[in-house]
């Protein structure tokens, strides 16, 4: 597998077991398309404590390549996923919830509201998604292929690229 991935559903129901997590799954599918392997998935409530923790166990201790939360990334006051991800990244990375939330205005005027962020824990990359299967489908589709060569950079196998053909920058045209 190319890189390893870790899934954080954010979901005070979730986390009960009143209701089924269908973002994270969505984006099971998506990375494990892309060749990437999911070591872990787990449903937490909408406690910033405790999605820290988390967090920096996913990125120090696992030592994952990514970590996608799903959910809190809302109005609500229990939204505090972009909270604990702000604790926790050394280094912010603004340009993967800028393009997450200009191709979904393009569907909704509401993609304003999303307060997700993204940002760089050591060699982890953490990137909130929207709660919404629907949602982290199309969000995934625009930041995916760029993500890739950007953890290739990262991890240092930039010149190792498995897909010069379907990136649109300069180094591989």
């Amino acid at each position: 597998m190319k890189y390893t991935v870790g899934i954080l559903t954010a979901s005070d129901k979730g986390s009960r077991g009143e209701r089924e997590d269908r973002s994270g799954q969505v984006i099971r599918e998506m990375v494990e398309q892309m060749g990437w392997q999911v070591n872990i998935a787990e449903i937490v409530p909408d406690e910033q404590s405790i999605i820290e923790k988390k967090l920096i166990e996913y990125a120090d201790d696992l030592k994952l390549n990514v970590v996608f939360t799903t959910g809190g990334t809302g109005f609500s006051p229990r939204d505090v996923t972009p909270e604990a991800t702000l604790a926790v990244v050394e280094r912010l990375t603004p340009g993967i919830p800028e393009a997450m939330r200009w191709a979904s205005m393009q569907i909704t005027p509401r993609a304003m509201l999303s307060r997700a962020c993204a940002g760089i824990r050591g060699q982890t990359v953490i990137i909130n998604l929207p709660g919404s299967p629907k949602s982290v489908q199309e969000c995934l589709q625009v930041i995916l292929p760029s993500l890739e060569h950007g953890l290739d950079i990262l991890v240092g196998k930039a010149g190792e690229c498995a897909r010069p053909l379907e990136h649109t920058c300069l180094e591989h045209k």
